[in-house]
This record gives C-alpha cells, sequence and structure tokens, in this order.
C-alpha cells in the first residue's frame, strides 16, 4: 500500500489516493444497501445518521489496525518516523483502497463480501438509534460533573495540501491536555481528541 508521501520523496506518480476515492464509494453503497434491507421502515435521514456511524474514521481505523494494515504501508521518511502507521486518517484511507482495489480486481460481490468479513459485528450490532456520537458533548458533560469547568480544543498541527489538509487537536481542561486526535476537517480533529480523552477516562 502506497502513502502519498512515499510517491513524493520517491518522485513516483502512484499512491493509493484513486483507489481511496473508489474504495469510499463502493463502501458507502454497501453500507447503504445493507442498512436499507435491515431497516425498511427508517426514514432516509436517520438511515443517513446511522450510515455515517459506521462509516467512520475510528471504525475505519480499528478494522485497519484488526488486519495490520499498518505494517503494509509504504510511507515517506518524516511520516513513518512521526506515527505515520497509527495515524487514523491514513489508516483509514488505506482500508478505503484495499476495498477500491478487491472491487476492481472481483467486482461488487467480492467487494460486498470483503467488507462483511472485515467489519463484522459494525455491521449488525448498530441498532437505529445508535447514530454517530458527539463525543465533545459527553466530555463536556463529564467534566462539568466533576469541576464544572469548560472543555476548550486548539488546533496544534496542520499537515497536507489545501485539498487534502490533516489537522491535528487537542482538548483541553485547564491547561492539561486530556486528549488529542486527527481528522479530515478541524471539526473531525476535535472529536477524535475528545474520543482519546474519553478512552483515558474510561467513559468511551
Amino acid at each position: 500500500m502506497t502513502h502519498s508521501s512515499f510517491s513524493n520523496e520517491n518522485n513516483r506518480e502512484d499512491s493509493n489516493q484513486r483507489l481511496e476515492f473508489l474504495g469510499d464509494a463502493v463502501l458507502e453503497l454497501v453500507v447503504s444497501e445493507t442498512l436499507y434491507s435491515r431497516y425498511p421502515d427508517m426514514a432516509e435521514g436517520d438511515l443517513t445518521k446511522l450510515r455515517a456511524s459506521i462509516v467512520c474514521e475510528p471504525s475505519l481505523c480499528e478494522i485497519a489496525r484488526s488486519i495490520g494494515l499498518g505494517e503494509k504501508l509504504l510511507l515517506g521518511h518524516g511520516e513513518d518516523m512521526s506515527g505515520g502507521r497509527e495515524r487514523g486518517s491514513i489508516l483509514s484511507d488505506a482500508l478505503e483502497a484495499v476495498i477500491g482495489a478487491v472491487y476492481l480486481d472481483g467486482g461488487l460481490d467480492s467487494a460486498k463480501g470483503f467488507i462483511t468479513a472485515v467489519f463484522g459485528d459494525k455491521l449488525v450490532s448498530h441498532a437505529p438509534n445508535s447514530f454517530e456520537t458527539d463525543y465533545k458533548s459527553r466530555l463536556q458533560e463529564i467534566i462539568q460533573n466533576k469541576s464544572k469547568s469548560t472543555i476548550v480544543y486548539r488546533i496544534v498541527g496542520e499537515e497536507g495540501p489545501a485539498h487534502d489538509k490533516t489537522f491535528t487537536a487537542e482538548a483541553l481542561n485547564a491547561r492539561d491536555v486530556l486528549g488529542r486526535g486527527t481528522g479530515r476537517t478541524k471539526k473531525d480533529a476535535e472529536q477524535q481528541a475528545a474520543l482519546e480523552a474519553l478512552n483515558r477516562m474510561g467513559s468511551a
């Protein structure tokens, strides 16, 4: 699996980015079809929210780690040294690229079989009301119950070109950093920082 950082360092034009684009679309289609069949009475808006709770960076990252995808990545030296093999955005993108490759190699049935296998319980354990979690709100509620203080978020890192940026955010309580996270938008990065804080507290 070839990350763009490796291609840039080695003057190569090949990377996973086009496969990521394709795999993202195939994944959304397969999950959409699964939910459409499982919940015939669910409204469109609720189906969209439920799909978002399954096809999200934390979910894809968890699956990528479970199949050892980080070990198979070709990364640029700087990206590798800075922990790129464990970075959520890189792992989730790589999984999408694998899905795209499976689709090109074996068609939609093969892609559906692969997605069903690696997602496992994630495709069947979501109740209709288990929509995408607002980790920031949950963290704020927990902290306010303990100390009445307010969580503040700050962006501490920004990488990549304008069309494909990755942001890093920290969740702070006073001067204490409770969690750090990355995402393709500042909002996503803040949510991931809140999720890490919740995990540290055993409240996720």
